[in-house]
């Protein structure tokens, strides 16, 4: 299986994206992280944790797991001959929204994320923001209609969440299934049993 790209901006939420680079390890998916700089911050003020992935791992880091620069527009996924098989922005800010619905690359979540679109190959857009702006909800029909997987950051309750995880799980398995990943789902729609 190629590679998986996971990138966190500076939206609220950061957590969902240590969380599917968490859960994208559990199942030996190869997997390279980008953090903006704002994802950093959020990181670090809401959660307290380090905005180097390879620190989200008590028991160590995988092997496979690689940390890519922001700023560096030469990394392998920023080319269509080397596109991974899946992106997923998550969470995705409001600001990488409008910029990749423009088609800037300013930097390299920004570029792969215009390789995911040109190739055809599945971008999943997580954002999370709360009201929506009509120029938000353009851009997010805009990069729809391109091809991107809009999976806004909207647990559902008929799971029956106990706790925060089973919250960030609801979206995380989202986020997986849309990006065509074969990771089981954690807690799955049972009727009126859930």
């Amino acid at each position: 299986m190629s590679r998986v790209l996971v990138a966190i901006t500076g939206a609220s939420g950061a957590l969902y994206g240590v969380r599917l680079v968490q859960r994208l390890a559990e199942h030996g998916v190869g997997t390279d992280v980008i953090l903006s700089d704002a994802g950093r911050r959020v990181l670090a003020l809401e959660h307290g944790l380090p905005g180097d992935p390879v620190d989200w791992f008590p028991e160590g880091a995988p092997d496979d797991l690689a940390v890519l620069a922001n700023g560096d527009i030469a990394a392998p996924p920023a080319s269509g001959s080397r596109a991974p098989r899946a992106m997923i922005v998550i969470p995705c800010s409001m600001g990488t929204v409008g910029r990749i619905a423009c088609g800037v690359s300013g930097n390299l979540i920004e570029r792969c994320a215009d390789v995911m679109l040109k190739e055809r190959r599945p971008l999943v857009l997580v954002p999370r923001e709360s009201p929506l702006s009509s120029l938000h909800l353009r851009n997010l029909l805009t990069l729809a209609e391109a091809g991107a997987h809009v999976v806004p950051a909207m647990p559902a309750f008929y799971t029956k969440p106990r706790d925060l995880e089973d919250v960030l799980a609801f979206v995380v398995d989202r986020a997986l299934a849309s990006a065509g990943l074969d990771i089981p789902m954690r807690r799955t729609w049972r009727g009126g049993d859930a």
